[in-house]
């Protein structure tokens, strides 16, 4: 998957010369958590609400409401952005933009093309919609991990029986993580099977590898069969 797929492509920015002021109003009204930095069509910073909430006066001060707001009247955003920014790139996947937020430790990149041009921008939020997405959740459903040698056409194997069950596949996602030497964990999500053939579906598959938990998020029944 694509960062461009992903994007939020309407970006709300801010100039470096702006007020302290404004930018805590964009953010307040928008309901966002960061702001790329723009100079002379260019970007240059990122400032979020963290780093305002960092340069605001405590509740310690001694000045009046009208000395605050003169006060954060007169800082400029360049003063208080971070630079240099981490960017990505919208043919970049989700995975590597994802890597760098968690390494980073930043809730979003703005994502720039060829020529540097400010063109999106990509957030956590965003990532948690590619991972529901993946999963499936959306269609409720069934999942299952099975742990299964990884042999060619298991998979397959596993598909028909689901299907012979009258149920369909919404989604299929693989790890080695933890995972003995020639095994992989497979998560399978379904839907639209009769909840009384389950039983006999799950125990077809547990001719195929083993059984790890089923998940019913429709009835909310969690069973757990190996840790």
């Amino acid at each position: 998957m694509l960062v461009k797929n992903w994007m939020s492509k309407a970006v709300t920015t801010v100039d470096a010369d702006d007020s302290m002021q404004n930018a805590i109003f964009i953010l307040q009204e928008r309901n966002i958590k960061i702001l790329p930095v723009m100079e002379n069509e260019k970007l240059v910073g990122i400032i979020t609400d963290r780093d305002l909430k960092k340069a605001s006066p405590s509740d310690a001060t001694t000045l009046d409401m009208h000395e605050l707001l003169f006060l954060i009247s007169k800082i400029q955003v360049r003063n208080l952005m971070k630079t240099p920014v981490h960017t990505a790139k919208p043919y970049d996947t989700v995975e590597e933009a994802a890597a760098i937020l968690l390494e980073k430790r930043i809730s979003g990149l703005p994502v720039v093309d060829e020529n540097n041009r400010l063109v999106g921008i990509i957030t956590r939020s965003d990532i948690f919609r590619v991972l529901l997405s993946l999963s499936g959740l959306g269609k409720k459903g069934i999942q299952f991990a099975i742990r299964i040698k990884d042999m060619t056409g298991i998979i397959k194997e596993v598909r028909e029986l689901i299907h012979a069950y009258g149920a369909r596949t919404a989604s299929i996602l693989s790890s080695t993580d933890n995972v003995p030497e020639g095994y992989l964990n497979f998560y399978f999500r379904i839907y639209q099977i009769d909840r009384q053939r389950l039983p006999s579906l799950l125990d077809k598959i547990r001719e195929k590898g083993t059984l790890l938990y089923m998940v019913d998020h429709r009835d909310n029944k969690r069973e757990i069969y190996e840790s």
